[in-house]
């Protein structure tokens, strides 16, 4: 009989992500394996307050890495967005005798897990987003399956619009980060990509370019929009307007976020929450868990706020030669 270690308890905050569940599943059977029990948190930091945290089995986490979505449910909490639920939420977790909370999420969800450790909970992270847009960490879970599933949507409207010689406006998820468009507009081949990071809002030159699309022979033309930018439906009527080319917009929303997480967003998911039963093995404190180099790794929370990260430079080159020809060039 393993003697118990201590309490982990683990959470998913945030939005959705493809893999979340892999990740769970990875902490709960690894921190049962090393000794520790451990704890599953429903509804995110909104469950804490509410004390929804119950002792999870081995065979509790069976049959859940293939889902896309969390078991463990996740919901947004305004009293915990207060310094008097951040409080109220570290007392319970000593109430539950909690002594590691992990974190599977994005950006916000971080800094939730930032502010609940500086009253004594220790913390560890595990990016969910599929956004990719946390700074210290080159992956971030739910990625993968979401870009996949927004490329095979792409496919199929390009061929629609071919048929039709329409040109399609496609918006993309990733809040104002634009590395899913990006992503979508190379492995789509996009004669157009407007990003966050990269565009100037000088719509006449993307018009431009559409118009010499169409005139040097192009049937058809696929612009990936990034939610960033958003107002695709306004693009698509003013690129008609002033082409003369029909024009739809689609905007392909949360179907991104759902679906069985592919092969990777499963392994890295997995691999990322062993390495944080790990790393609390070892005794190491308020830790974010992330990929770089090719390798899982681990950065102090503060260390990783202070980190900054954008678009490729040379993959936007990339996409732009391949595509348009032209680049959107932030002023």
């Amino acid at each position: 009989m393993i003697e118990c270690k201590g309490k982990i308890a683990v959470l998913t905050s945030g939005g959705d992500a493809p893999g979340m569940n892999a990740a769970v599943r990875a902490v709960v059977r690894t921190g049962i394996a090393k000794g520790y029990e451990v704890f599953g948190v429903r509804r995110g930091y909104n469950g804490i307050l509410n004390k929804e945290m119950e002792l999870l089995t081995f065979h509790d986490v069976s049959e859940k890495l293939q889902h896309g979505g969390t078991f463990l449910f996740t919901a947004r909490s305004a009293e915990f967005g207060k310094e008097e639920g951040k409080q109220k939420a570290a007392e319970i977790c000593r109430e539950f005798g909690i002594d590691t909370l992990v974190v599977i999420g994005g950006d916000g969800s971080f800094k939730g897990a930032r502010d609940l450790s500086k009253y004594g909970v220790n913390v560890i992270g595990i990016p969910g987003t599929i956004d990719l847009d946390i700074a210290y960490t080159e992956y971030t879970i739910g990625f993968d399956t979401a870009v996949n599933t927004a490329m095979e949507a792409i496919d199929r409207l390009r061929e629609t619009s071919n048929s039709h010689e329409r040109c399609s406006v496609v918006e993309v998820m990733g809040r104002s980060a634009g590395y899913i468009a990006l992503w979508c507009g190379i492995a789509n081949g996009a004669e157009g990509i407007l990003l966050p990071e990269k565009f100037n809002n000088d719509y006449e030159q993307l018009i431009e370019v559409i118009k010499k699309n169409r005139e040097s022979g192009m049937t058809h033309q696929v612009i990936v929009n990034a939610e960033g930018i958003g107002h695709s439906h306004s693009l698509a009527k003013r690129i008609e307007e002033a082409t003369g080319i029909e024009t739809r917009a689609t905007i392909l929303g949360h179907l991104q976020r759902g679906g069985s997480p592919t092969a990777r967003d499963r392994v890295y998911a997995s691999v990322m929450g062993s390495y944080a039963v790990d790393i609390i093995d070892q005794g190491k404190k308020n830790r974010l868990v992330g990929y770089k180099d090719g390798s899982v790794y681990d950065v102090d929370i503060k260390e990783a706020f202070e980190m900054q990260k954008g678009i490729d430079d040379y993959e936007y080159k990339v996409a732009n030669i391949l595509g348009t020809r032209s680049e959107y060039k932030k002023v």
